[in-house]
């Protein structure tokens, strides 16, 4: 059994732990057969590694290997994807491999997905796919107007999002929690909508963005050149340092190239499916 699950880019500005985006960057979580070798590509993963423990949580026996592409402690889900996919794997060997296993089971992996993960950004849209609203143990695809293609630029360097968050007031103002309520509010409206200029105003924060880029300036420098070079909108991925642009197809590789040399870029689309099971 292999569970295939997508990056994600977590909070879209304003949307701090309530808004997700799956990406089409996909890791791979594969339950590994009595006397077989791990997969070309692959590496076993350790009854330490974020995946076995998801694994063992729900009760998996045996050993896991993990494929990824996505990079760690950037800002891209890489935990979310593991997590989950080790879950799928424990829930599927528990009620028997088929195709409907990751649907009867959503609600269940996300749940302890979101609880190993803190919060729900990345777990949810990790699980649904598409652009993802998450609430207490609730969460809800957002409808899409538009298909963009999703420009990230990630450094060269590494977060750890328990760190980020240290740097986040405990407290915010009346007028600044109002602010971002309406900005998630709007954002969500003009992604439903398509309406491509409305994107940017959309995703405008007061809760999180400018105090992490503070520590990451290689990251504000690119978030700029995006919107300079003519993203719809852009906005620091999770706790970053990633950040992450949307723009049409046309115009993704003039974005790519003007995002700076401290890191690499990778033009990806929405993912429209989220973790799957094979």
């Amino acid at each position: 059994m292999i569970a295939r699950v997508p990056a994600t880019s977590a909070n879209l500005g304003p949307g701090f732990d309530v808004l997700g985006m799956a990406l089409s960057l996909w890791a791979e979580v594969g339950l590994l057969a009595p006397g077989s070798d791990v997969p070309e590509g692959a590496h076993h993963a350790d009854q330490h590694h974020l995946a076995t423990v998801a694994f063992r949580r729900l009760g998996g026996e045996g050993e896991l290997w993990v494929r990824s592409p996505i990079p760690m402690g950037r800002g891209l889900g890489y935990s979310a994807a593991v997590r989950v996919g080790g879950l799928m794997l424990a829930c599927a060997q528990r009620d028997g491999a088929h195709s409907e296993t990751v649907l009867a089971n959503a609600h269940e992996v996300l749940t302890h997905a979101a609880a190993l993960e803190g919060h729900a950004d990345n777990a949810a849209p990790a699980v649904l796919g598409g652009v993802v609203a998450t609430t207490g143990d609730r969460s809800i695809r957002v409808p899409l107007g538009f298909d963009p293609s999703v420009v990230v630029w990630v450094p060269s360097f590494s977060t750890r999002t328990d760190h980020s968050r240290t740097a986040l007031s405990a407290s915010v103002s009346m007028a600044d929690a109002v602010f971002n309520i309406g900005h998630v509010a709007y954002l969500v409206a003009a992604l439903a909508a398509g309406d491509l200029g409305a994107l940017r105003h959309g995703t405008d924060d007061r809760l999180h963005q400018q105090q992490r880029f503070a520590a990451v300036p290689q990251s504000l420098a690119a978030y700029e050149a995006a919107l300079a070079a003519g993203a719809w909108c852009s906005w620091l991925s999770g706790s970053g340092p990633t950040v992450a642009a949307l723009c049409s197809a046309d115009m993704a590789q003039t974005i790519a190239g003007s995002l700076g040399a401290d890191g690499h870029t990778k033009i990806l689309q929405i993912a429209a499916t989220g973790a799957t099971l094979h």
